[in-house]
This record gives C-alpha cells, sequence and structure tokens, in this order.
C-alpha cells in the first residue's frame, strides 16, 4: 500500500481488524520512510461489475459514487450511520451477486429506492427527485400521492 503522506510503497501493516460494519477490514499502517500513519479498509469484491447508463456508455460500478449520493439523500436524517452502511454493503452484494457483470442503471436506481423506502420516507423521496428527475413541484406531488395508502386519484 503506497502512504499517502510521501509516496513510498513499502508501508507496514500495524493492527488489523474488522471495521463496524464487519463486512471490511480496517487496517492501520505505517510507514517506515516518512513515519505517517493512516488507515486503509479493504473489503470483498466478488466480481468487477459496469454500470450500462441510459445513454448506452458503459462505466466501472463505484461503490463511492453510490455512497455519496444514498448519504446525500439521507443528509440531517435520525438514521444511524452504521445501518446505512449495512444497507449499502446490502446493495452492493445484491448486484454482485446477480450473476452478471453488466448492470443497467435503471436496475441500481430501483434497487436503492427499494432500500430507501424501507428505511426512510424522505431519503426515498429525494432519491427519487434526482433520479426521475423531477421538474416541477407537481412532480414531488404526484410521486407523494402514490406513497400515501388511502391513495384516492378522485380527491
Amino acid at each position: 500500500m503506497r502512504c499517502p503522506f510521501c509516496g513510498n510503497i513499502d508501508t507496514q501493516v500495524k493492527d488489523s481488524r474488522p471495521a463496524e460494519d464487519h463486512v471490511s477490514i480496517r487496517r492501520r499502517r505505517f510507514c517506515p520512510a516518512c513515519g505517517g500513519r493512516f488507515t486503509t479498509y479493504e473489503r470483498v469484491q466478488l466480481r468487477d461489475l459496469i454500470v450500462i447508463k441510459t445513454s448506452g456508455k458503459r462505466e466501472d460500478f463505484d461503490r463511492d459514487k453510490l455512497e455519496r449520493s444514498i448519504r446525500i439523500s439521507m443528509q440531517k436524517r435520525p438514521i444511524d450511520p452504521e445501518r446505512i452502511d449495512q444497507m449499502i454493503s446490502g446493495i452492493v452484494r445484491r448486484l454482485e451477486s446477480m450473476g452478471e457483470t453488466d448492470i443497467g442503471s435503471k436496475q441500481i436506481g430501483e434497487i436503492v429506492m427499494e432500500a430507501l423506502a424501507r428505511i426512510d420516507t424522505v431519503a426515498y423521496v429525494r432519491f427519487a427527485s434526482v433520479y426521475k428527475n423531477f421538474q416541477a413541484a407537481d412532480d414531488f406531488d404526484k410521486f407523494v400521492q402514490e406513497l400515501r395508502p388511502d391513495h384516492s386519484p378522485e380527491e
């Protein structure tokens, strides 16, 4: 692992333990060249996933990009950060276990929306507003009306 401070490629692991999410390994590292200390995390990756965008463009799946978009939708919501991490790990495991290396961005979006709907309705609506490209307040209103159990279109 390359030292982020001096670029030395010979760093030493001082401590390893499971991370809080119990899905990754947290390693404390030390650089003998500059004396810098830093932390890395390792995760199991079952396969390299490729995201097929709606435009047809292909790009490597980026867990960090998925995490950023979910965390933005969960911003200032009363959700335990560990629960968010578990949800993200569950989504990634589900994508990796689908058996396909090429996954459509729409399919990923639907899986994320399904997971968010189970955890927090506000985060679900926030994510949907970007995912479904809401353009006006009416778009929000229609979407929220569909969420209400006593929804009746005549009202």
